[in-house]
């Protein structure tokens, strides 16, 4: 089982950044995709980015070029850099770490909200 906490949600301008954190602890494989999805109200959990142990990064269409995610597997820590965020930015995000090796068992942090102001 992998325990997953997240930091660093808030509130900010439109135009701002913030930086989220997620610590992994727990047993945790080379192959674990690591990863941030976001909730808004009303909408369904999509997607935000995720990345390999490798470095091989994925992108949600409405965040390239904005959003940067990065990982070191040593310290099983993952962040998003977010930048020159919008109003439609606000979610809750979560952090993921998908696990092939556990038959692709997904593993979900309790969520930090990100509210950005018009």
């Amino acid at each position: 089982q992998v325990q997953l906490v997240e930091s660093g949600g808030g509130l900010v301008q439109a135009g701002g950044s913030l930086r989220l954190s997620c610590v992994a602890s727990g047993t945790l494989f080379s192959s674990d995709v690591m990863g941030w999805y976001r909730q808004a109200p009303g909408k369904q959990r999509e997607l935000v980015a995720d990345i390999t142990s490798g470095g091989t990064t994925n992108y949600a269409d409405s965040v390239k070029g904005r959003f940067t995610i990065s990982r070191d597997n040593f310290k099983g820590t993952v962040w998003l850099q977010m930048s020159s965020l919008k109003p439609e930015d606000t979610a809750v995000y979560y952090c993921n770490i998908y696990q092939a090796s556990l038959s692709g068992m997904d593993n979900w942090g309790k969520g930090t909200l990100v509210t950005v102001s018009s």
